[in-house]
């Protein structure tokens, strides 16, 4: 096992697997796994679609218990850190017809505990607006929250989804694809905005994505899931010729480019492992 470098002076790791497998139907997703993220980092989890990228973030949240071994987040058992934890699922899109105003979305983060149902009048109520108003200042959304959300943009909208994460003040953020169907100008300024939360306010971040680019030069750390494996280590350690052979028992490449980016080249079946949106290899900053 490869820990994650950490960024935050805090005893034990965010989130721990010990000998961890998860199962779906009987099929076994990943096998034998140990792995381990520091608080305050910024981690993302890589790979094929259908590996189990979105399996990990289950088992972290307490909803899909594992099959054989543990996992710890927080300190405690899945299921019982809610009230830490953050978390954006894979991107939903808004019908351009909703009329529910952004801050009504972040306000539901809130209230969400209580189906809904807003706080009465009182110090309670005055300190959850506060909150509210707090994080969506924090994410660049003042000048659009009250309009309608059907009306924003994609990366609006998942700026205010990302509030809505936040307004908790969780210690654990999860986000599976938060970059997914986003133009690259809103995939980079997504991702600078979600690296700059880590940094700043000593948060855990664990991002699923399709595509490093955008975050790769934040990254603390890189889990790489792919045949029932799961690898985990620095940017360094993981993408390397060796270890991406090794994981997919086939020969992979990794170059450099003149101006920093490594390519992934020679992928066995592009059909499923994982590639950039522009065709069939993976560029890694």
């Amino acid at each position: 096992m490869v820990d994650v470098t950490t960024t935050a002076e805090t005893v034990g790791p965010a989130v721990r697997f010990e000998d961890a497998t998860a199962r779906i139907g009987g099929r076994d997703i990943w096998t034998h796994v140990d792995l381990a993220i520091d608080p305050g980092t910024f981690v993302a989890v890589l790979g094929p679609n259908g590996s189990g990228k979105s399996t990990l973030i289950k088992a972290v949240l307490g909803v899909l218990p594992l099959a054989a071994g543990r996992v710890a987040v927080l300190g405690r058992p899945p299921g019982e850190a809610g009230g830490d934890i953050g978390y954006l699922p894979q991107r939903r899109s808004f019908d351009p017809s909703m009329r529910v105003r952004g801050i009504d979305v972040v306000r539901l983060g809130a209230d969400g505990d209580r189906w809904g149902v807003p706080l009465p009048w009182g110090a309670a109520r005055r300190a959850r607006d506060a909150r509210v108003a707090e994080v969506i200042d924090l994410v660049g959304a003042g000048d659009y929250a009250r309009r309608p959300v059907g009306e924003m943009s994609g990366g609006e909208q998942q700026r205010l989804l990302i509030a809505q994460a936040l307004v908790r003040n969780p210690h654990l953020l999860l986000l599976d694809e938060p970059l997914d169907s986003l133009d690259l100008p809103n995939q980079g300024a997504v991702a600078a905005l979600i690296a700059d939360i880590s940094q700043e306010f000593g948060i855990t971040v664990v991002i699923v994505a399709h595509d490093v680019n955008p975050i790769a030069s934040a990254l603390d750390g890189v889990v790489y899931v792919a045949r029932g494996r799961i690898v985990s280590g620095t940017p360094d350690e993981v993408i390397t010729t060796a270890t991406l052979s090794e994981l997919y028992g086939s020969p992979i490449e990794v170059l450099t480019t003149s101006d920093g980016r490594r390519v992934v080249v020679g992928q066995p079946d592009a059909s499923s492992h994982h590639v950039g949106p522009h065709g069939h290899h993976h560029d890694v900053r």
